[in-house]
């Protein structure tokens, strides 16, 4: 059974920014959103240049071809953007993200590169399809920051992955079952990072299309609105004959900024048109070559990348600067940073900061203590192993000097055990052996006045009224 898709569109700027940096296209064949970055390096166009090649590959396809064109898609729209920086190098470091469907009827082509979403609500759930291609996805993909802490990270917007002229991109794609009543949303993180999944769907849910639209960006904007806001919404409906002649929309910077021609091409995208190139073959059908077969699945296959070794030099060169930076921040920053953490079985106080980073460890051992962590209570262990977050250095020998007094409080408790049994006149662990209280509990992490506590997964210090929590519980 075949469907149809009753979209809905939706950019602007925000309360903050100056300008749109994304892009949007919708039809009843392909849905795409595209969030520019680059600021004076021109964000808009690369977002424009996306959304821009997607409505030239607007058409019904089927089976191999939905992802195929979509595939197509993105190579076009990257060499476009290697096209224009290699004819401007002050373009040189815009890019995109770019998050979309290909739409057979019963079938989603999907295809993501970046930080972009896509959704999908099906019957009382929503989920996420896309993963973002960011650089805190990946520190939770590693266990390394909860989702919660990601949020908040202060380098939550630097993405991994986009289109940004170069010649790999490694882009997700993946194919979706259409069902009735199916809604997918795409949409830029002006909206996906400040409405959670369970307010996208209660408000999808409760009202049409139009309104969900007007809502969302509504909700976003009345949370601080710190970014554009695009996205394109369509829900799967019985086939129509009118909603598969709907008219196709662009939306954002694609309305809004003009791309610059290059070289000796005339306006437009600069890439053959898939209906043009397929009257023209049409036309010349008699004169074929036996290559028409290839030339024919050509139209929607990636398109290998010419070299450009002024530009590709350049922007290794800007993308080692910008990572040497990053990396001399980084480090910067962990040098004013202490934790606790294991050290060979012992309790370590270690300068920076958990992990490390492009492969070089952030932190480095600057006192391995006495104290064996084996020696610790459970609850203690645990911290340790966790690691333990301080404001400086003293912060870091006061919480070790607490860790050795609870270790030999606990050898005591521990020999205590060994030399007679408990009695109930004399509970184990009685004031008499000097065990700590439940409330003598190591102090909390303190931030300097200034400082941003750098986002780990340090565990809290104070202890819970569980068992384990209990100094005694040795």
């Amino acid at each position: 059974m075949a469907f149809s898709l009753d979209f809905r569109i939706h950019s602007e700027v925000g309360r903050v920014r100056k300008n749109n940096q994304d892009a949007a296209f919708a039809s009843p064949n392909l849905l795409v959103v595209a969030d520019g970055m680059g600021g004076a390096a021109a964000g808009d166009l690369a977002s424009a240049v996306a959304a821009t090649e997607a409505s030239h590959s607007d058409r019904r396809l089927e089976g191999e071809q939905l992802l195929e064109n979509m595939a197509g898609i993105m190579q076009r729209a990257n060499d476009k953007l290697a096209d224009l920086i290699e004819q401007d190098l002050e373009l040189d470091g815009m890019g995109t993200t770019f998050s979309g469907a290909s739409f057979s009827g019963t079938t989603f082509g999907v295809a993501h590169i970046g930080d972009s979403r896509g959704y999908l609500l099906h019957g009382d759930e929503i989920r996420q399809l896309t993963h973002d291609h960011s650089w805190v996805q990946a520190l939770i993909d590693d266990g390394r920051l909860t989702p919660e802490q990601a949020a908040t990270h202060p380098h939550r917007s630097l993405i991994l992955k986009v289109l940004n002229g170069s010649g790999e991109t490694d882009p997700d794609f993946f194919e979706l079952e259409a069902e009735e009543g199916d809604v997918l949303l795409f949409c830029s993180d002006g909206l996906s990072g400040l409405v959670p999944e369970s307010e996208l769907k209660s408000v999808i849910d409760d009202n049409d299309l139009d309104e969900a639209v007007t809502k969302l960006a509504a909700l976003a904007n009345e949370r601080g609105g710190h970014d554009n806001i695009t996205m394109v919404i369509a829900r799967v409906v019985p086939q129509s004959d009118e909603l598969d002649a709907a008219t196709p929309q662009l939306a954002g910077s694609a309305v809004e900024r003009e791309i610059p021609s290059i070289g000796h091409e005339e306006e437009g995208s600069g890439y053959p048109d898939p209906e043009a190139e397929a009257e023209t073959e049409a036309e010349g059908e008699a004169n074929q070559d036996p290559d028409h077969d290839e030339s024919e699945q050509a139209r929607y296959a990636p398109r290998a990348s010419r070299p450009r070794w002024p530009t590709t030099l350049a922007a290794f060169l800007a993308v080692t600067l910008v990572i040497g930076v990053v990396v001399w921040g980084v480090f910067a920053y962990s040098r004013s940073r202490y934790f606790i953490a294991a050290a060979d079985g012992h309790v370590g106080i270690y300068n920076g900061i958990p992990g490390a980073l492009f492969g070089l460890q952030m932190n480095r051992l600057v006192e391995r203590r006495d104290t064996l962590l084996s020696d610790l209570p459970a609850f203690y262990q645990r911290q340790v192993s966790n690691t333990i977050g301080v404001s400086d250095f003293d912060a870091a020998v006061e919480t070790a000097q607490k860790l050795d007094d609870y270790a030999r409080r606990c050898a005591a408790v521990r020999s205590q055990r060994f030399q007679k049994p408990t009695s109930p006149a004399e509970p184990e662990g009685s004031p008499g052996v000097g065990l700590p209280t439940p409330t003598d509990s190591l102090p909390a992490p303190t931030a300097t006045p200034g400082q941003t506590n750098y986002p780990t997964l340090l565990a809290p210090l104070t202890p819970s009224t569980t068992q384990e929590a209990d100094p005694e519980a040795c």
